[in-house]
């Protein structure tokens, strides 16, 4: 049985204006089980708060790390922490 988790992940590079937020939506919608939301924030970087089953947040982790990402992606910094709910599905914002 997979714990659940909250992964919060702050994406750096050229992640805005190139459908970043929407690609990472269909990624964590394809991965399954997992709820969050994906933002633009006003220094460029695009937040990512993911909760769900561990191993599907590794994997939308490593996807956002990847180079299958649009845009440009420089890093990321992530956060693990225990889920807080309440979020219905994983929105873009």
């Amino acid at each position: 049985m997979s714990e659940d988790v909250r992964l919060v992940a702050w994406v750096r590079g050229r992640v805005q204006g190139v459908g970043f937020r929407w690609f990472t939506r269909a990624k964590a919608l394809e991965i399954g089980g997992l709820s969050g939301f994906a933002l633009n924030l006003d220094d460029g970087r695009v937040q990512v708060v993911a909760e769900g089953p561990r191993g599907g947040c590794e994997g939308l982790l490593g996807w956002l790390q990847g180079s299958d990402t649009p845009g440009r992606v420089d890093g990321v910094t992530e956060i693990w922490d225990t889920p807080r709910g309440g979020y219905d599905g994983f929105a873009i914002r």
